[in-house]
């Protein structure tokens, strides 16, 4: 798979291809639909991907910035196993944000990406101040000679499925609904980093990741771990600021069950299985290590139930 940061009129675009246009953050059902729209054509097309970092929303309220369903590793990842052979990922700032409908058209879509075929969902908005509607592009796609899938939304027992329900999802600690919409698991992925070894100091050592800023979930979870020579193995997770120790900054810390190999610098994929509680500020480290023995028990049920 490909990918493509610099998008411009000037761009020598490889082939032709059928481009599925998007935030795509979480790569959920409703994503999968334009997805598979666009790979419906590879034998003629190639099938590609468009989205915008950062994403547009957190660029233009930088104050409010929109939680992360995933990171762009994660993304591209997910791209690649849905079979997409190229992914377009223009940097999204104050000159791309001006471009008009027809300026957006003509230089990203038709000769920066070589779209014979773009696939939108209903409610595609584009160019500066999302001026641009399906029905804009469908004209344009008349005059510069492509065609326009506009696919409806995927809906899930009377809800739409979208970014933003997911989130919701997650910071409910509904995890079943989430897995429901995204087709899977909701999961994080990462490099583990060296931490400060308070885990190891209170027989509970963890391994440590930077999840995607800011994160759409927080608390403590069962969760499982895979990569590094692991499969599935079961552990218990928080995700938070730690506030006990008056640490600054998110990071997914997962003690896991049964353990002691060394992962620092490993790539590691944690799947959240069940939220257990939210994340609590401790009057000491003692009070604190009581409550992560409860919650390694009650992951330890939940991850291997007695038959």
């Amino acid at each position: 798979m490909r990918l493509i940061r610099h998008i411009h009129s000037g761009s020598t675009p490889r082939g032709r291809c059928a481009l599925a246009i998007g935030n795509f953050d979480g790569l959920h059902r409703g994503h999968q639909a334009l997805v598979k729209s666009a790979c419906a054509r590879s034998d003629q097309l190639s099938p590609a991907l468009m989205c915008f970092e950062p994403m547009p929303a957190t660029f233009l309220r930088p104050d409010q910035p929109v939680p992360r369903l995933s990171s762009v590793r994660d993304k591209l990842q997910l791209c690649r196993a849905h079979g997409l052979e190229q992914v377009f990922m223009p940097r999204f700032n104050a000159g791309f944000a001006a471009l008009s409908p027809e300026q957006f058209v003509e230089s990203i879509l038709v000769r920066g990406a070589g779209a014979r075929l773009v696939v939108v969902g209903e409610d595609f908005r584009f160019g500066a101040r999302a001026a641009g509607d399906v029905n804009r592009l469908v004209e344009l796609g008349r005059v510069h000679g492509f065609e326009v899938d506009v696919q409806p939304a995927v809906i899930d027992a009377g809800e739409r499925i979208s970014s933003s329900a997911i989130r919701g999802a997650l910071a409910a600690g509904n995890l079943a609904l989430a897995r429901r919409w995204l087709g899977r698991r909701y999961a994080i992925s990462g490099r583990v980093l060296r931490g400060q070894a308070l885990g190891r100091t209170l027989d509970y050592p963890t391994i440590n990741l930077r999840p995607p800023l800011p994160p759409a979930l927080a608390g403590v979870f069962a969760v499982r771990v895979s990569g590094a020579g692991l499969e599935q193995h079961p552990a218990v997770a928080n995700l938070g600021q730690r506030p006990t120790v008056n640490a600054t900054g998110w990071l997914l810390e997962a003690h896991l069950f049964d353990y002691d190999g060394n992962l620092y610098g490993q790539h590691v994929n944690i799947e959240f299985i069940e939220w257990l509680r939210p994340e609590t500020r401790f009057a000491s480290l003692e009070e604190m290590k009581t409550q992560m023995e409860l919650d390694a028990a009650k992951a330890r049920k939940i991850l291997n139930p007695e038959p």
